[in-house]
């Protein structure tokens, strides 16, 4: 039996080291998906506030004349980029408006996800996620 024992030690120590692997694979897929998710969330959300600012940007000189409430588009990138930039890890891809006479304003911006687990198995070192936001100018007229 002695000489069973000897013969079968090393198996189960490879067993462990495969089992262990693995199990550190799932707890980096599960811990980075989840940072994942929380950067895309951020991001979502970065350019939310950043559509809603750009949507405060009105024309004034129209609106002092009583005339139409437009999004004055300069005035309004100009705050969205102004905003995206006090974010720290936020990147601004685009800021588009629709047709002339629709008040949206849309607002799409990158956050990095800097992976903990998964760069140690191969995967990049950061994920890039993206958030999309659109707002849209209302008066109190368009209520």
């Amino acid at each position: 039996m002695g000489e069973h024992a000897a013969r079968d030690a090393g198996r189960v120590s490879l067993l462990l080291a495969v089992a262990l692997g693995g199990l550190l694979m799932v707890i980096g897929l599960t811990y980075d998906g989840a940072g994942r998710l929380q950067a895309a969330q951020r991001a979502a959300n970065v350019a939310a506030e950043a559509a809603r600012a750009g949507g405060q940007a009105i024309d004034l000189a129209s609106a002092i004349a009583g005339g139409e409430k437009v999004l004055d588009e300069a005035a309004a990138t100009q705050a969205v980029t102004t905003y995206v930039s006090d974010v720290d890890g936020a990147e601004l891809v685009s800021v588009s408006f629709d047709e002339p006479g629709e008040q949206d304003i849309t607002v799409v911006v990158t956050v990095d996800y800097d992976t903990i687990f998964l760069d140690l198995f191969g995967f990049p070192d950061t994920i890039e996620v993206t958030g999309t936001s659109t707002a849209r100018l209302l008066t109190t007229s368009d209520v």
